[in-house]
Order: C-alpha cells, then structure tokens, then sequence
C-alpha cells in the first residue's frame, strides 16, 4: 500500500510509501514494493521534477507552493489504473487537459508523469511513463507510454505503428486495459493502492458535517474507517506507524 497524506493548516506535507504487491521473479526479492522515484512534467505548476523517495518523503513549503499539486500526480495515475477509472475519467476529474498543464509549457505542451517501483535493495524493478495531450483533432490521446519491467525489458512502447494517428486506439492506456496490463501487475496494483488524505481537522471532529461520503479523503469517516478496521490489521498499522516515527 501507498499512503500520502496532506495535513490541512501546515506548511509540511508528509507522504509515506510503504507496501505493495509483492509479484517477484526472484526470491531474493521478498520486500515488498515501494515507490522510489517519481518524475513530472508539465505537471500543474511543475514544469520539470524528479524526485527520489525513500520509505518516507517529507515536503516541505510554504502555502500554494505545490506541494498538493505534486501529491496530485500520484493520486492522477491511480485514477487512471483503477477500476472504472482511466485517463479519460482521471483529466476530466481535474477540470480537463488546460487546467492540467503547466503555463510554463508552451512547445512541448504535452503532460507527463513516470514512476519508478523497486525494494531497498533493488529501486528500479519497475518503471511506468505516461505522457499524454490533446491531437490536432483536440482528442485527448497517450503520446507517449512506456513500461519497463525486471532486467530493463521493455514490456509496452507506445503509440505502436499501428496506432499512429488513431485517436480512438490511443483514447486509453494500457494502464488501464485489464488485457494489457498484466505483463505489468505490480504497478497497477501498487498504484491502485494508493491512498490520498488531506485531513481537516474539524471534519475529523465532526463527523457529522461530511455524511454519505465514504472514504472521505478529508476526513470526514476518517475514525470511522479506523473502528470498522480489524483489531489485527488496526495495531498492525499502529506498530509501523509508530516505527516510522
């Protein structure tokens, strides 16, 4: 699972990736997965990014500086991955392509974000690259994707030669095509464990101003999903938050 969290009324935003599937050829690979890097561009007020994470990153800056946009990226490519999402559900969620895009980017407008996945010991297992736009036809298409997997093969390299200019074939990632994405499960069910909070404390407080909204990811169940978790599995995740302190 990946957590990131972003705490209302502070200048620091603190984002813990911890496990995931644990899918591995090899048995010396036996730590589960983890994000280890992440890459931006064009990405809301991040015109070029790479950052290297650890079990634990912590941002840090003042208001309006980027950190939720950047926390944002994260959140985007589990949109895309889960079920019943998908890039055309995850940009349209955030107001379209425009509202998306750096202003910086005027001659290579096109947005992207990579993630890399890998263990302690091994930090690049995996790597997932999206870049996508819009098409002279203004349709929203992947311009790019990649996805390398164990030993740098190359498992997907789009567009294809047969997608060249086919708008509707690249209308979808791969990511998100259940028939295309299981040479690569690892991400996706790393990504799809994502988990995005921004917890208000007074919603946190009272409960009762954010009714019928499950998984609120500001807070408004938030003690409610901690009473309905297993007692296990509840100081289970105590102990390694504790740990991680």
């Amino acid at each position: 699972m990946a957590a990131f969290s972003d705490f209302n009324g502070s200048s620091d935003t603190t984002a813990d990736s911890s496990e995931g599937s644990e899918n591995f050829d090899r048995p010396e690979e036996s730590e589960s997965l983890a994000l280890t890097g992440l890459e931006l561009r064009n990405w809301r007020n991040f015109r070029e990014a790479t950052i290297d994470l650890g079990s634990r990153a912590v941002l840090v800056g003042p208001n309006a500086s980027g950190k939720s946009n950047l926390l944002d990226a994260l959140r985007f490519l589990r949109d895309v991955a889960a079920v019943g999402g998908g890039l055309a559900a995850a940009v349209r969620a955030r107001g379209d392509v425009s509202r998306i895009r750096c202003l910086a980017a005027r001659r290579d407008p096109d947005i992207g974000v990579s993630v890399t996945l890998g263990t302690s010991r091994h930090r690049d297992l995996w790597r997932y690259e999206l870049r996508f736009g819009r098409d002279a036809r203004k349709d929203l298409v992947v311009k790019r994707e990649r996805v390398m997997g164990q030993d740098g093969a190359l498992l997907v390299d789009r567009p294809a030669p047969e997608e060249s200019g086919n708008s509707l074939l690249l209308s979808q990632t791969a990511l998100e095509q259940v028939n295309e994405n299981q040479r690569f499960r690892p991400i996706v069910d790393m990504l799809e464990s994502i988990h995005y909070l921004h917890l208000v404390p007074q919603l946190v407080r009272e409960p009762d101003r954010s009714v019928n909204h499950p998984n609120d990811p500001f807070g408004g169940d938030f003690l409610d999903r901690i009473a309905r978790t297993s007692r296990k599995s509840r100081e289970s995740r105590l102990r390694r938050i504790n740990k991680a302190l």
